[in-house]
């Protein structure tokens, strides 16, 4: 539990309040405590029926112990490995991100625990400060921007004990330390009950959207509208009926018809809709459907400075086709071309991340799908963007991609799935009230989102203030009859000197007495 007392680095800028002194972690450490950090453990050491848990990263969240973990080792091969046993109230700072410095006191567990070498663990002792304080002082704005500026590490950041062991933090006296972390408990216990029925909220919102969805493609949504406007309404069926008409004149002898859709496991359609799927609702067009090239015909020495635009998956997921920078040039894109988009075609992410939604708009730029994305050219007589878009993103429909798709280690689409997926469609008419409906409805569960969202950021920023008025002696009243906190520290430290000194005065006798053995053998 050694310091350098010559480098010390202090995360407070005011002047302390009365009482208060200034302290590294390890001068708040009494001569029972402990800090140090947890045991190198390699997947070699572990065992899955051990009887010891091994306690990680993903287990320490900021203020509050996470038990995300279930990594074990054998009793023995923790004693091999001289590992240090954690005790409940331990507290635990993780090294590494995210965020870096973040601490919480550890509760126990069933099993005895040790700890990650990433993960440090203080015990301030019987003697020594309060823990639960000082988890509040180091999770603190002001000692967590101290922390993320003695990080190191190009890839992987992390913070050293040895710089941790060099912040200063103020320290109330004793008692006063007790009664900011009643209160900060207090104050915390509301606030959680709050953020918790926020979080509700949010999830509430996201079951909503995807009920919405569903009764859209059920055709509840528009039940009453169409009612109203039956006679009005050209029945899908007709329609398709009429396009294949025209197909078969205008294909010279090379039509092909496809084979009737097995509709018989699914769910019955309002009057006026039918079951159709891509293939049947592409534009009459060669690759109106088409996946992403093959690896190996894209790699990135085809990339140039400026150029065709290669549309992947980031594109997709941010719902934003002019983010990214990858372009190939005039040669590669003709080679690719069957892969090319453009305005009004609906790109689909195929790995990962599945089943996500981007329609090119207008005036965006040309260029190709990477092995990623299919791309989508339907028939705007027979259907709405929107329409397909909002479909594809139900729960329903990602249910069906997720049982369909394969991969060991992540979800894969591919188009095959995709040429089997079963449509609802209705008039072209009913699918715009569907997406005016359907927009309607969102728009007004975004709002809600974004209060939600606001009020989620208030209150970490309201945590941070009872945090910062914590530590700046303004949150709980000050006693005069308190202990100044310089006693506890003179005494702590009076207490592990003499600890020492009796450690060293103890060695130095047994050695003492085994030299007497050995000259009596």
């Amino acid at each position: 539990m050694k310091e350098d007392s010559t480098h010390r680095i202090s995360t407070f800028s005011e002047a302390l309040a009365s009482g208060w002194a200034s302290a590294t972690i390890g001068e708040l450490i009494g001569r029972d405590g402990l800090f140090v950090d947890g045991d190198w453990v390699e997947s070699k050491d572990q065992d899955p029926r051990g009887d010891v848990r091994l306690i990680q990263l993903a287990d320490v969240g900021d203020g509050a112990y996470l038990n995300k973990s279930n990594r074990f080792l054998t009793n023995a091969k923790a004693i091999e490995l001289r590992c240090t046993f954690l005790k409940p109230d331990d507290l635990l700072i993780a090294r590494m991100p995210e965020p870096l410095g973040r601490a919480c006191i550890f509760p126990g567990d069933s099993k005895p625990c040790i700890t990650v070498v990433d993960v440090c663990i203080v015990r301030t002792g019987v003697r020594g400060a309060s823990q639960h304080w000082l988890m509040h002082a180091i999770n603190s704005l002001a000692v967590r921007s101290a922390i993320e500026g003695l990080q190191s590490g190009s890839t992987r950041k992390r913070i050293s004990r040895s710089n941790l062991a060099k912040l200063e933090v103020p320290s109330p006296p004793l008692p006063e330390q007790h009664r900011i972390v009643a209160k900060i408990e207090e104050l915390f216990t509301r606030l959680d009950a709050g953020v918790e029925a926020l979080k509700r909220i949010k999830a509430q919102l996201k079951r909503y959207r995807q009920a919405v969805l569903k009764h859209a493609f059920e055709g509840k949504l528009t039940a009453e509208w169409r009612q109203t406007h039956k006679h009005e309404l050209e029945p899908a069926s007709a329609l398709l009926d009429r396009i294949r008409q025209e197909r078969h004149r205008t294909a010279k002898g090379k039509y092909k018809q496809l084979p009737p859709l097995d509709t018989s496991a699914l769910p019955q359609l309002p009057e006026g809709w039918v079951w159709s799927n891509f293939e049947e609702l592409k534009k009459a067009e060669k690759n109106a459907i088409k996946a992403g090239p093959f690896g190996s015909s894209l790699k990135k020495e085809s990339y140039v400075p400026h150029g065709y635009k290669i549309y992947g998956q980031e594109q997709v997921i941010r719902q934003n086709p002019s983010y990214g920078n990858y372009y190939i040039g005039e040669e590669k894109y003709v080679e690719l071309k069957s892969c090319a988009v453009k305005p009004g075609d609906i790109l689909i992410s195929l790995v990962g991340t599945i089943g996500r939604v981007l329609i090119l708009p207008e005036h965006s730029e040309a260029g190709i799908i990477n092995p990623r994305l299919i791309k989508l050219s339907l028939k705007e007589r027979l259907v709405d963007n929107k329409y397909i878009k909002a479909y594809i993103e139900s729960s329903a429909v990602r249910d069906f991609f997720t049982l369909a798709s394969h991969g060991e280690t992540m979800e894969i689409l591919n188009l095959g799935i995709l040429r089997t997926l079963p449509i609802p469609v209705p008039s072209p008419t009913e699918q715009h009230k569907i997406v005016e409906e359907i927009e309607r409805r969102f728009s007004i569960a975004d709002q809600i989102e974004k209060t939600v969202d606001q009020s989620l950021k208030q209150a970490e920023r309201f945590r941070h203030s009872i945090l910062r008025r914590a530590f700046e002696g303004k949150l709980v009243p000050q006693d005069h009859n308190d202990e100044p906190a310089e006693k506890l520290l003179e005494r702590i430290k009076a207490e592990r000197t003499k600890h020492l000194a009796e450690a060293k005065a103890a060695s130095k006798s047994r050695r003492t007495t085994h030299r007497k053995q050995m000259r009596l053998v």
